[in-house]
């Protein structure tokens, strides 16, 4: 009889252990999973992680590296500073399209003035978008106890069918010929998150996510806000007795998380995106859930998280390229990463023992 048994402290081995197993766990369902599809499961497994590195064109690839981590990154910070709190911000998704939205409109709105100015105000709008939708489901919970996960999870319903809405309408670019979407960004140098160095990858949202780490670490590290966070999701009777005031740190954890994912739609949609379209949520809000426990919740773990997530990102593309491997099975081998993730996380609090349970 196989039973689990509770360890009187959580391991901290398998807790540094649990993402490299995960990973590894990854790799070989998924190679069975390729392999039921007909697929050489070595060659897609190598293609996925080693072309985007390392092979013929990765002089072209690295560089996606940064463009695809970037907006990983910045969200599943956000993400973490409520996990730890144990407040469940599951609609980043959402507040990524509204900040997106947002921060278009308002470059949009100054077309064609050319002026220093405009970016600048794209991403305060951006980020204030993205927190604006954040504060629904906040203000929800602190005033009438909703619960935070339903709330924010279908506001991500309500924000793409407004995407969609601002595609065919409002933000509709008037000489696209009637097809949906906005004027491209790219071409409105004012507007324009350029790169910052040529053909690097590195522009304005990859600057952001590293300052976003270098903030969440400092915050958790030698900030007392930092305490009462990590205090209260260990903790929460202990956090209660400590003064720790609820209702501000659920404001500000779902307000901070909703205006980091607002700034990564922003400087997504007016960098490698370039316009408002019916499909420019590409699932970011969904996949930094994985990158925030993938990374331990810890920032710099965020930080290496976020490249890996981007590598599978990259290398799915070329593998669906090269070895023609359904787009559905990629996404389910990146799911199957936040599978073994939770599956052997478990082992941190618990053993597996053999037999039958010991009777007093």
């Amino acid at each position: 009889m196989i039973r689990l048994e509770k360890r009187p402290q959580p391991s901290q081995a398998w807790s540094l252990a649990t993402p490299l197993v995960a990973v590894l766990a990854t790799m070989i369902a998924g190679g069975l999973l390729f392999a039921a599809l007909g697929k050489p499961p070595i060659e897609a497994i190598r293609t996925i992680f080693w072309e985007p590195l390392f092979g013929e064109f990765s002089f072209y690839y690295r560089p996606q590296l940064l463009i695809k981590g970037a907006p990983l990154v910045l969200i599943a910070i956000g993400l973490s500073l409520g996990f730890k709190a144990g407040i469940w911000n599951i609609g980043a998704e959402g507040q990524y399209i509204m900040g997106a939205l947002t921060g278009a409109g308002v470059g949009l709105a100054f077309y064609p003035i050319e002026g220093w100015y405009v970016f600048p105000l794209m991403i305060l709008a951006g980020a204030f978008g993205g927190w604006l939708w954040a504060m629904i489901p906040a203000i929800l919970k602190t005033r009438f106890g909703t619960n935070e996960i339903l709330v924010s999870l279908m506001l991500v319903y309500v924000a793409e069918q407004l995407l969609a809405s601002m595609s065919l309408g409002l933000l509709k670019n008037p000489e696209g010929y009637g097809f949906p979407g906005s004027r491209n960004l790219q071409q409105y140098e004012s507007a324009h998150n350029a790169e910052l160095i040529a053909n690097s990858g590195l522009h304005l949202g990859v600057v952001a996510a590293f300052i976003a780490v270098i903030f969440a670490y400092v915050l958790l590290n030698r900030h007392m806000l930092g305490f009462h966070i990590r205090l209260a999701g260990e903790a929460p009777r202990a956090a209660r007795f400590a003064g720790v005031n609820p209702t501000r740190l659920i404001l500000f954890c779902l307000g901070t998380s909703g205006a980091l994912a607002g700034l990564a739609g922003l400087f997504e949609v007016s960098g490698p995106a370039g316009q408002v379209s019916i499909d420019f949520n590409v699932g970011y809000g969904f996949t930094a859930i994985i990158v925030a426990f993938l990374g331990r919740l810890h920032p710099v773990g965020i930080l290496l998280a976020g490249g890996l997530m981007a590598l599978t990102y990259i290398g799915g593309d070329i593998a669906q390229s090269n070895l023609g491997l359904p787009s559905s099975a990629i996404q389910v081998f990146q799911g199957m990463l936040l599978f073994f993730l939770l599956a052997f996380d478990l082992l941190t609090n618990f053993r597996i023992r053999l037999g039958a349970p010991e009777t007093a």
